[in-house]
């Protein structure tokens, strides 16, 4: 079940915006008067899942089961709509323009009025840079919305009162047990997470981090080779460090059994089978070792220890209640605020894209780890549906496609519009045979890059 949310919150994402993205295309194609003749969800080699297409004032259907998917009569100036069975993408296909589809047979012929080399540059250019643009504009539009409608909860740093525990990774960093970060390199740490340091140390070239240790500030110098390991599937899996707090009960689980065993609110678990265990993290890595067994809990109540208590321990290492956690802060933001920050973190979000491919040309990152294909876009969307963190995936998704496709690669809008800023500079417009090879090339190598990047998922899954 958890896959297939996750799967499904991608298949959303990705239809809304590679409708939206080719809307950029095919309305500027419009207005210039360019025929576009299909509009495609997903890729259709072969065979339509359902297309139509307005012919004579109505509109005429046909679907995969339909005995012959051809339309009973055409108009070429009419736009197929459809949805193809291969979910890798989608498509507008213009009238005079060389592209994924490869359509030799209409190149052959005289350049026509409705065609797309028929246009101006500036008009094509406009027309290969409406994708992207939308994709611009909804990824900070939808991050602005977000925070006007969610607002923004974090941990603030100054609320980790106890310190940190760390695990293995953190220790090797140079961590201990009840630090207090206080910055990352020269950046205050002001929200409590562990995005904190892989921004600071990965995409910011923090060199340090300054904790507070025994009351007293310390240096922590960091070394190169946490840049790739933080960078890498590997370093992702370990946590490093975390807030510590004591073990409170908050609330009761329904049918639990700690409410049985005469526990209640506000009761402080110290020990169990009297092994101190001071922090939560002691306390359930302790429990787990206990699982389907019965337990002796130590309780401090009111100030005052108690005789311990004894519970049930069920399979999951649990006795049923939620703790008191650390006091979060909660910023809600108006219109007028909340539209400008998403363009501020959207911009931030993708300088920090740009940061890291220049790790990755220098060696910094490796490339592999850089790389994600289907299962990794599924996994940042979390095993359950929610849609503040929907939307912001879904923006994010956004810029990251904004921003692949403007690079200068034949078959992406990038490669196409570099051809159109070398005619307008040099007045030569390559010819149609050189454009033809140079797609080609460049689709053969993104569907490589397609292939490798979901390679990697699927060993890093094996693994």
């Amino acid at each position: 079940m958890d896959y297939l949310i996750m799967a499904g919150q991608l298949m959303l994402s990705l239809s809304i915006l590679i409708v939206l993205h080719e809307f950029g295309h095919y309305l500027p194609a419009k207005w210039f008067k360019i025929r576009a003749e299909k509009f495609y969800l997903f890729f259709d080699p072969y065979i339509s899942l359902i297309k139509a297409k307005k012919l004579n004032g109505s509109w005429q259907v046909k679907t995969a089961l339909s005995k012959n998917q051809d339309f009973t009569e055409d108009n070429p100036d009419q736009t197929e709509w459809g949805i193809g069975w291969l979910p890798l993408g989608g498509y507008v296909k213009i009238a005079g323009m060389i592209d994924e589809s490869f359509d030799k047979e209409q190149m052959e012929g005289p350049a026509q009025d409705w065609e797309f080399r028929a246009k101006p540059a500036w008009q094509r250019l406009i027309v290969m840079l409406g994708g992207v643009t939308v994709n611009f504009i909804l990824g900070f539009l939808l991050l602005g919305m977000v925070l006007w409608n969610w607002g923004e909860q974090y941990l603030p740093a100054e609320n980790v009162v106890y310190g940190i525990h760390v695990d293995s990774i953190g220790l090797e960093m140079g961590l201990m047990e009840g630090d207090k970060i206080l910055k990352i390199g020269d950046k205050p740490m002001v929200q409590f997470g562990k995005k904190e340091l892989i921004e600071g140390v990965v995409l910011g070239d923090a060199t340090s981090i300054t904790v507070e240790r025994s009351g007293a500030p310390k240096t922590i110098d960091i070394d190169e080779k946490w840049i790739s390991f933080l960078a890498s599937n590997e370093g992702k899996q370990y946590a490093i460090y975390g807030e510590r707090f004591p073990v409170v009960i908050d609330t009761f689980e329904a049918g639990g059994n700690v409410e049985l065993s005469g526990f209640q609110q506000g009761d402080k678990l110290v020990s169990i089978n009297g092994k101190s265990t001071p922090w939560f993290k002691d306390f359930s890595k302790e429990l787990s070792a206990q699982a389907n067994t019965e337990a002796t809990i130590g309780v401090i109540r009111n100030g005052q220890e108690i005789a311990p208590i004894k519970s049930k321990v069920n399979d999951k290492g649990q006795i049923g209640f939620v703790p008191q956690l650390l006091e979060t802060a909660s910023i809600k933001y108006g219109l007028a605020e909340a539209m400008p920050l998403g363009f501020v973190r959207g911009y931030e979000f993708l300088a920090s894209q740009i940061n890291a491919f220049g790790k990755m040309f220098s060696g910094k990152i490796k490339a592999t780890e850089g790389l994600g294909g289907f299962g990794t876009f599924a996994k940042i969307f979390g095993n359950t549906w929610e849609w503040s963190r929907f939307w912001q995936m879904t923006a994010i998704i956004s810029l990251i496609l904004a921003f692949m496709n403007l690079l200068p690669i034949p078959a992406l809008d990038g490669g196409h519009v570099m051809f159109l800023l070398y005619e307008m500079v040099s007045g030569r417009k390559p010819s149609d045979k050189f454009l033809e090879y140079a797609t080609m090339a460049g689709f053969i190598l993104v569907l490589g890059l397609v292939i490798f990047a979901n390679g990697l998922d699927i060993m890093r899954g094996c693994s």
